[in-house]
Parts: structure tokens; C-alpha cells; sequence
């Protein structure tokens, strides 16, 4: 997938890929990681409130990574930038 200067790579694993209509690459607009995620649920309203909790902050057991690097709400996302979005894994 490709995306224009503007545009972030969203990738979504496990059951929020599932949310999303299996689609786990998502090409998105958003100049903080906050803005990003909003977007995000925008396009897809299954997501709504898996990700960000209702005070628009990232939800305990989600992790989000910019090119690799954890992130969190009010960092940068830039056009080009790889976003990947995991759900904690937890078992007994």
C-alpha cells in the first residue's frame, strides 16, 4: 500500500483487524498519534471505542508503535510513517 505525503500506514493485529472487515492496512491522515487514531475510527465505527477510551486517551491494552517505537497519544505521525496497533496478550 502505498500513501501520499500526508498519509500514515495504519496496520491492525489479532481481533481489531477482525473489527475492521479483516482489512489490516489502513492509509490514514493525522499530525499526532491521537488525531491518527480518531481518524481511524472515523473510517471504520467497529473500532470505536477498542482503541481510544472516552476521553479520546489510548485504552491499557492497546500498544501502539510509530515506525517501531511505542507512542503514545499526543506524539508526531508524519506522511510515510508505519503506525502498527496491537492488542495487549494476556492468558492463565
Amino acid at each position: 500500500m502505498s500513501a501520499d505525503n500526508d498519509t500514515a500506514l495504519v496496520r491492525l493485529r489479532g481481533p481489531l483487524k477482525k473489527l475492521a472487515g479483516d482489512r489490516s492496512e489502513h492509509a490514514v491522515v493525522g499530525s499526532t498519534v491521537a488525531e491518527l487514531l480518531r481518524a481511524l475510527e472515523l473510517s471504520e465505527p467497529a473500532l470505536s471505542g477498542w482503541i481510544l477510551d472516552e476521553c479520546g486517551r489510548i485504552r491499557p491494552h492497546i500498544n501502539v508503535f510509530v515506525n517501531a517505537e511505542q507512542a503514545r497519544e499526543d506524539d508526531a505521525v508524519g506522511g510515510g510513517d508505519t503506525v502498527d496497533i496491537l492488542p495487549a496478550i494476556s492468558g492463565g
